[in-house]
């Protein structure tokens, strides 16, 4: 008589899940509008959530409980979905923004090499404040690093708007620039203070504003004093050419 098997039973994994990444909006394709890739076609991957509270962020339903229900702009969505939604697109750009992504960057990890091993490149937009993990600083292109000044930080960012050890390891990577939003030209003087004490290159600054006549105004008194430090001058083409519009 043959003795009964036993089902075999599966092993049962001990990784901890995939958690969800924390997704304000996705868009795109639409135009890069800052920085050194400014003008490229680009794909748009906004992560909910920062560690900051600067009042004149322009994404404020990323992190402002005081006036948005966070839940109810954001979406969670995997790793692996992310990842098909930028390859059935022919743009050959990512860029993951916020908020702050870098909060979500152990998930993220997966999204990056998918996306760069596709073929495709990766920007992402950080305050700089989270030192990015080795294996996402080898798999993406740029990090676009904007460092806060005094005149942006919230009443409790003081301390925490700038993080030395990230800012150094951005700086040493090869992989950063650094862009600085500025509201009138005294601001570059604490921008030199910061490219001295960090070795922060290269440096773009980019005017403060939400209307094409704003951010023109900004650029036109900014070219000169911008020019004889040796820096750059990035616009906000989206804002230029589409005024305060979300999702472009």
């Amino acid at each position: 008589m043959t003795a009964p098997t036993t089902p075999a039973v599966p092993p049962i994994s001990t990784d901890p899940p995939t958690l969800p990444l924390l997704v304000a909006e996705t868009f795109g394709p639409t135009l890069q509008g800052e920085g050194p890739s400014s003008g490229q076609q680009a794909l748009f991957l906004r992560l909910s959530r920062c560690n900051l509270s600067c009042p004149r962020c322009d994404t404020p339903y990323t992190w402002d409980t005081s006036r948005f229900d966070l839940r109810a702009h954001t979406s969670q969505r995997t790793a692996e979905d992310v990842v098909r939604w930028v390859l059935t697109q022919p743009t050959r750009l990512l860029v993951i923004t916020g908020g702050e992504p870098l909060l979500q960057q152990d998930r993220l990890l997966t999204v990056v090499k998918g996306v760069t091993e596709a073929g495709r490149r990766v920007e992402i937009e950080t305050n700089g404040t989270v030192v990015p993990l080795p294996d996402l600083m080898a798999s993406t292109a740029t990090f676009n690093v904007s460092p806060k000044l005094l005149s942006f930080a919230g009443p409790r960012d003081g301390l925490r708007r700038l993080n030395p050890a990230a800012l150094s390891a951005l700086a040493a990577s090869g992989r950063a620039v650094f862009k600085f939003v500025v509201t009138c030209t005294a601001e570059l003087d604490e921008i030199a203070q910061l490219q001295a004490r960090f070795g922060l290159e290269p440096v773009w600054v980019m005017p403060e504003g939400t209307t094409s006549d704003a951010v023109l105004t900004g650029m036109r008194d900014l070219a000169d004093a911008v020019l004889a430090r040796g820096w750059h001058l990035s616009s906000r083409l989206h804002v230029l050419l589409w005024e305060d519009t979300r999702g472009r």
